[in-house]
């Protein structure tokens, strides 16, 4: 498997290091290659030709390679017609080495996809080359085949959480008496990475809006990389939930078992998303049966599970808390000065999905990186006991030649 791994805080590493365990569990032997150093056992540089190469080298010993696919990953930034060469080329040579190769979709770049330039021509080889391609929703399967011409039979729709497991089997109160939360509140809770697509700030303002019986919002996360846009938005959200009354932000990266208790503890998970793919939080909100309200926008309104509820625009954002605390009342007076309205149901427009893609790209690769490691295991930590040390020491022709001499 071909993926971003932790101890990277992102959301494909947790996608990727739940799948691994439950192929292991169905007894299959799973090899982790990842972008950089990492729990998995090997990594390269895809930002590099001689990456793409060098997995080429490499796949032909496994029965099946899986790519969990993200631009972020593959492509160097800006993303140019060279650079989409440069990828099609080494995932053709890597395609014509498989034996089985599965390119897992988290998200695609739709520039460059049509017309009759090399990299176009090239890119949409490279992706009919693959022998399967699964994404998380309809919606994102009708997208790829769109986008680069393929029959929408070749693609499988595979459930985001379809390998996702609970992590605590804390009841709500004891997930509230952890958390030091109050027992007779509502609670709506906006998890994940603080950034301006998510929308946060308009679960606030909407929030704003009720007037209910006992009732909190909490925005629990941390900014993704220290981007300047991410860090005002951050200063924003902060002055926002400042002046609206019963909202509370608890910033910084939340462990694993952490989050799932803020799941459990919530009433209402609440995804006010300006743009996005699929979604992990709704998954986990999946396992632990709490309602879900999402934004119209990407595969979501696939993913709710029974009881939630799509919005697509603020009105509709304000209307479903109220309907959840058990006010109907309709709201009055949304303006620009409340956020405007959203998801209005437009085309897509495929620059604005593209410029969001690498602003992700950017603050993926701008993240601290984990540093090589020369001797010992390569982090402390679960998934990595028993791995070799990673020895990657160059050795000079003298060295080379002793050590060949000294072997009988």
């Amino acid at each position: 498997m071909v993926t971003p791994y932790p101890p990277r805080h992102d959301g494909l590493a947790q996608y990727a290091v739940q799948e691994v365990k439950e192929l292991r569990r169905a007894g299959h032997d799973v090899t982790v290659l990842s972008p950089e150093p990492s729990a998995g056992h090997e990594h390269l540089d895809f930002h590099l030709s001689r990456g793409l190469l060098a997995l080429a080298k490499r796949v032909s010993a496994y029965d099946r390679v899986i790519i969990q696919f993200h631009p972020a990953t593959f492509y160097r930034l800006p993303i140019t017609p060279a650079e989409r060469r440069r990828v099609a080329l080494g995932f053709l040579v890597v395609a014509a080495l498989s034996r089985e190769l599965e390119f897992r979709v988290h998200e695609f770049d739709i520039a460059g996809a049509h017309g009759t330039t090399l990299d176009a021509r090239l890119t949409r080889a490279m992706w009919r080359a693959v022998d399967r391609l699964t994404v998380h929703t309809a919606t994102e399967r009708d997208g790829l085949a769109a986008a680069f011409e393929l029959p929408a039979a070749r693609i499988d729709v595979r459930e985001h959480g379809a390998h996702f497991e609970a992590r605590s089997a804390l009841t709500r109160d004891d997930a509230r008496d952890e958390l030091g939360l109050s027992h007779g509140e509502y609670i709506f809770l906006c998890i994940g990475f603080i950034q301006s697509s998510k929308g946060f700030d308009r679960a606030v303002r909407a929030f704003g809006r009720l007037a209910s019986p006992p009732a909190r919002l909490h925005i629990v996360g941390s900014v993704r990389a220290e981007l300047y846009d991410e860090e005002r938005h951050l200063e924003d959200l902060e002055a926002l939930v400042e002046r609206t009354p019963g909202v509370e932000l608890h910033t910084g990266y939340v462990s694993d078992d952490r989050f799932d208790t803020w799941i459990i503890a919530a009433d209402v998970v609440v995804c006010p998303y300006r743009f996005i793919w699929s979604s992990g939080v709704i998954e986990r909100a999946r396992l632990y049966e709490r309602p879900v309200i999402a934004s119209n926008v990407g595969g979501l309104a696939d993913q709710l599970p029974a009881g939630g509820v799509v919005v697509d625009d603020d009105g509709a954002l304000v209307r479903a808390m109220r309907r959840f605390v058990g006010d109907d009342r309709e709201p009055t007076g949304l303006d620009a000065a409340s956020g405007g309205e959203w998801c209005a149901g437009e085309a897509l427009d495929r620059a604005d999905v593209m410029r969001t893609i690498q602003s992700r790209a950017a603050a993926l690769l701008s993240s601290p990186r984990p540093t090589r490691h020369t001797t010992g295991p390569r982090i402390a930590a679960p998934w990595c006991a028993g791995f070799r040390p990673c020895r990657r020491r160059r050795r000079s022709r003298r060295d080379r030649a002793r050590r060949c001499s000294s072997v009988p």
